[in-house]
């Protein structure tokens, strides 16, 4: 199914997976604290590519890798407060673990980015108001990536994330 596009919605298909950590980098500079970026798709087709260009963009002191085994990998810049949260629900059996992870503190305090792989796993800790990006594979070598707003902050973002990234 193709996707109506509209102001809360942006496609693009990346070519590499160099070109998908460039992309995240553009994100990761716009993120000032308090949002949720949900990437969600199957195996393989780059949530955590996009997770390491977002932490590098943001500013992150260590590389992001899959937190599959531990479940969240917190982050931090070289100055300054904030924290970048990458969490994985991918080993989750059912979403009421989430609630244990005591996730829910750390999505309601301003100074954390928080980057959520696999989030249809545990839809209940999730915050209604998120930037959704779902990566799909287009072919072998390409991929898919819709970003959806969900909330007027996250419109905003994502109109600052298309004017930074593709000037338009």
């Amino acid at each position: 199914m193709v996707p109506i596009l509209d102001e809360r919605s942006l496609e693009f298909i990346s070519r590499s997976p160099e070109q998908t950590r460039r992309v995240g980098a553009r994100l990761g500079q716009l993120l000032r604290g308090g949002e949720v970026i949900c990437l969600q798709g199957p195996l393989g087709a780059g949530k955590t590519v996009l997770a390491q260009g977002i932490g590098r963009g943001w500013g992150a002191t260590t590389s992001l890798v899959s937190p599959s085994f531990v479940l969240i990998r917190e982050h931090r810049r070289p100055t300054g407060d904030q924290v970048l949260l990458h969490v994985d629900f991918y080993r989750l059996e059912e979403p009421q673990e989430a609630l244990g992870l005591g996730l829910e503190d750390w999505l309601e305090d301003p100074e954390v980015v928080a980057l959520i792989e696999w989030p249809e796993r545990a839809m209940e800790v999730l915050p209604s108001e998120r930037l959704w990006v779902r990566l799909e594979f287009a072919d072998t070598e390409r991929r898919r990536l819709l970003f959806i707003a969900e909330g007027p902050p996250y419109e905003d973002l994502l109109r600052a994330f298309r004017r930074a990234a593709f000037g338009v």
